[in-house]
């Protein structure tokens, strides 16, 4: 089995040694720069604790041609460097290729096949349809990552929390590649799920952290201290009630309270939000992925979002004063 990891940063570092490791698969990488020097100097590696794993690297290369079709693509980017990097991407598809997007936030192919969003391709996350005209939803295994993990230095993941992932046929219901997919990642280590409504599952867990990370990047607070102030906690709240009622307009009801949902978040304890890690890293922010596409979603099926719409453009200004996030 041929695998590439797209992005061998954090998640990707994470997945792609755990694969590599699992030793059935010859698990390559398409990277750039010092990660991509790393990665050929010294194959996989990653911090489990204070364990160094390291693995064999297949590949590492800068360009999808020379690593040829593949059986898995793994997308490991943040969602704002897909549409530039989508089209480079084809020589990694076959007709029978799968894609799995293990990324933050909704992704491109989100909207297709719900019909109250119509059918163009959600600008926030895909503007023009770039990523849609080059990856085609056939290919795509939807993915959900509950696993934390950051980047030690360039080549070297360090995972700290959870191996969760859940998988699915965008369209829903059950299949044999999302079964086959399914056992694969579990031989390799990790805590699968197959999932028969896997855009619910996405929207669920957006729902959860759609707040904390804006609000962690504008405020440099961990998520403990967010959850210690009632009146920062209550406008989540606000926002997590806004984005419910878009949710319930497209398949995706969430039952539980905005309080029980901060309760779970309250027993992880004081962390630091990938998107506050992005700023203090001074990376581009996830925005649109974590929020902007929620306020799109809802201009379309109709639902006012005016703490939503607090959020979005706090955080927007605040990322474009930091060169964080596009000018207009």
């Amino acid at each position: 089995m041929k695998v590439c990891i797209v992005g061998a940063g954090a998640i990707g570092g994470f997945i792609g040694t755990r694969l590599a490791l699992e030793g059935s698969a010859r698990v390559s990488a398409l990277a750039r720069g010092t990660t991509l020097v790393a990665l050929r100097d010294h194959g996989w590696r990653l911090l489990e604790g204070e364990a160094m794993l390291q693995a064999p690297l297949a590949l590492a290369s800068d360009d999808a041609a020379e690593l040829g079709a593949q059986d898995l693509v793994i997308v490991a980017l943040k969602s704002p460097s897909l549409p530039r990097l989508a089209p480079s991407l084809t020589p990694l598809f076959d007709a029978d290729t799968i894609v799995l997007p293990a990324m933050n936030g909704v992704p491109w192919w989100f909207g297709s096949g719900i019909p109250a969003l119509g059918s163009h391709p959600l600008e926030s996350v895909d503007p023009g349809g770039r990523i849609a005209a080059c990856i085609p939803i056939r290919h795509v295994v939807g993915c959900v990552v509950h696993a934390s993990a950051a980047v030690r230095e360039p080549g070297i993941a360090s995972h700290r929390m959870g191996r969760g992932l859940i998988v699915g046929e965008p369209g829903g219901g059950d299949s044999a590649r999302v079964r086959s997919l399914a056992a694969f990642l579990t031989r390799a280590g990790f805590e699968v799920t197959r999932s028969e409504r896997i855009r619910y599952d996405i929207w669920y867990k957006l729902w959860g952290n759609m707040t904390m990370n804006p609000v962690s990047a504008l405020t440099g607070a961990t998520t403990d201290r967010l959850q210690a102030d009632d009146l920062v906690r209550e406008f989540c709240s606000a926002a997590m009630r806004e984005a419910a009622a878009v949710g319930a307009h497209i398949g995706c009801d969430v039952r539980e309270s905005p309080e029980e949902r901060h309760a779970v978040t309250r027993k992880l304890g004081a962390f630091k939000t990938s998107m506050l890690q992005d700023v203090e890293a001074s990376r581009p922010i996830e925005l649109d992925a974590l929020v902007g596409a929620v306020r799109e979603i809802a201009a379309r099926v109709g639902v006012a979002t005016p703490n939503i719409d607090a959020l979005f453009g706090l955080t927007r200004l605040f990322g474009r004063v930091r060169r964080l996030y596009p000018q207009e």
